[in-house]
Parts: structure tokens; C-alpha cells; sequence
């Protein structure tokens, strides 16, 4: 088996990625990593053709001295008796905008994979190769962009966003103080330089003073709202909440309850009528 896959991404970002196991796992499509276990292993679940077969296993790449990359991997069926063995050496060569990865090895299996076509065989492991190869590239380029960003000096201080200063608000009680306080300055400099200015003072049946609205608001308080919060709940709700009465079933209790006595009487009348013939003949 040899296959050859173009990766944009440097060589040695992805040898970098390679040499650590975690990242090599992320990087396997449809890996379901048995928790507790090292990091390549677990279900993996292959389509090849038509059909659709589970393996569960484990699998480990491991650096040379010649600058390869060495896979094993062992996994039998989750669902069967075969099993699958994987020997694959991995070379990386930089190119123009990326690098090339070729793998070389054998592969061996017997069960229900074995019994499929050949070529479509190696079509899917191809593909899952390159699938696998893609997945690693991208993850290596999101941590390269994740190391590169500036961090913060060791000695700064970090700010907190609890830590900002609250302006005071306009609703405080200072805050009338202070605008008195300003208008009074103001309107001092303005009677030197003659100019007149309105007064702010409050009229003596303010509502903040007698601490209810006047009639004018609550009017427009009503107004706005259409019905005050008294109204609202004792009257019945309106609209499409409002309450549906019964469906009310009709009965026939007062027909039948004059139905029978009329009954009675018609069958008693033809009784004395035929009784009263009987005797004339």
C-alpha cells in the first residue's frame, strides 16, 4: 500500500502534531476514545461500499531517527470475529504552500472486510487517511494561531471587569444635592453678567414631597395601560383568555316526563272504550 496526500501546512508543524498522541486522536474522524485508556484508542466505525463495519482497538505513532513517522495499529470487529492489523510508515517532504505525506505499509484483515472488493477497500482506507491528515493539518494550524497571540507581560496587573469604577447614578439622592448646589453657583454668575435664567425650585405639592401622583398622572398612568391594576384583577380576563363556558347538553328528561302520563291515558281510554262495546253487543 502507498499513497501520497498534500497538506497545507509545514512539515514540521505537522511532525510536531504527529509526536503528540492526544492530537493524533483528535484528529481521527469518528474516534469514540474509551475515557481511562491511552489516548488512540477505542471504537471506530468504517464505511467501506455499501457497508459499515466497527472495529475496537488501539493504535500508536512513533518518531524515528530518519525523521518518519511509524503507525501500528490492532483492532478487532466490535460485532464478528475479525480483526484488522495496521503497519504504515509515514514521510514528510515540504512543498510549495504545505507538505507531502507519504504512507507506505500492509495491512491485514480477515472477517467481514475481507470479503468486500479490494479497490473499494483501499479507496475507503485512503480516504480515511486523508480525512485523518486534513483533521491533523487543521488542528496544528488553530494552535499555532492559539501560541501566537500576544500574551499579556508577567508583571502586569490583571484588571477585572468588577474592578471599574461605577459612575453614580442619576436617580441618587446626592444627586439633586449637587444639582441645587449647581444652579445656585450658576445663577449667581448669571445675575452679575444679567442674564435670566428659569428657576428650578419645585413647587410645594410636588409628587416626591407628598409621595403620591397626581390626578394628571394616574389619569395618564389609566390611559397608557387601559386598566389600572385593581381592575385587572377582579375583572374576568378578555380576549382569547377569557373563559369558556360549558357546552350546554340538552335532555330529553321533560318530554319523557310528559310522555308517559299521556301514554297511560290513551291506553286506560281504549280500555273503557273496548270494554264499553263489548257490553252494547
Amino acid at each position: 500500500m502507498e499513497h501520497q496526500v498534500f497538506v497545507p501546512a509545514p512539515a514540521a508543524r505537522i511532525g510536531a502534531a504527529l509526536a503528540d498522541q492526544t492530537r493524533v486522536a483528535r484528529a481521527v474522524p469518528g474516534l469514540q476514545q474509551d475515557a481511562g485508556a491511552e489516548p488512540i484508542t477505542g471504537r471506530l466505525k468504517l464505511r467501506v461500499g455499501g457497508h459499515s463495519v466497527t472495529y475496537r482497538g488501539t493504535a500508536r505513532v512513533t518518531a524515528r531517527e530518519d525523521g518518519t513517522y511509524a503507525v501500528v495499529g490492532d483492532a478487532a470487529e466490535a460485532r464478528g470475529t475479525g480483526a484488522v492489523k495496521l503497519a504504515l510508515t509515514l514521510r514528510l517532504a515540504d512543498a510549495e504552500g504545505g507538505c507531502t505525506v507519504t504512507a507506505e505499509g500492509t495491512a491485514d484483515a480477515t472477517g467481514r472486510i475481507s470479503e468486500l472488493p479490494a479497490e473499494t477497500v483501499a479507496a475507503a482506507a485512503t480516504r480515511l487517511l486523508g480525512r485523518f491528515l486534513e483533521s491533523l493539518a487543521a488542528g496544528a494550524g488553530a494552535d499555532a494561531d492559539a501560541g501566537a497571540r500576544p500574551k499579556p507581560p508577567a508583571g502586569a496587573p490583571h484588571t477585572s471587569v468588577f474592578d471599574t469604577e461605577v459612575p453614580p447614578s442619576a436617580l441618587a439622592p446626592d444627586a439633586d444635592e449637587d444639582l441645587d448646589s449647581d444652579t445656585g453657583t450658576d445663577a449667581d454668575a448669571d445675575a452679575d453678567t444679567g442674564i435670566v435664567t428659569a428657576s428650578t425650585d419645585r413647587p410645594s405639592g410636588d409628587f416626591a414631597e407628598t409621595g403620591e401622583p397626581p390626578a394628571e398622572a394616574a389619569h395618564a398612568r389609566r390611559t397608557m395601560i387601559g386598566r389600572s391594576a385593581e381592575e385587572v384583577d377582579h375583572a374576568p380576563p378578555r380576549g382569547r383568555y377569557a373563559p369558556v363556558p360549558a357546552p350546554q347538553t340538552v335532555t330529553a328528561t321533560s318530554a319523557l316526563r310528559w310522555a308517559a302520563p299521556a301514554a297511560a291515558l290513551a291506553v286506560a281510554s281504549a280500555i273503557v272504550v273496548s270494554k264499553a262495546l263489548r257490553k252494547r253487543r
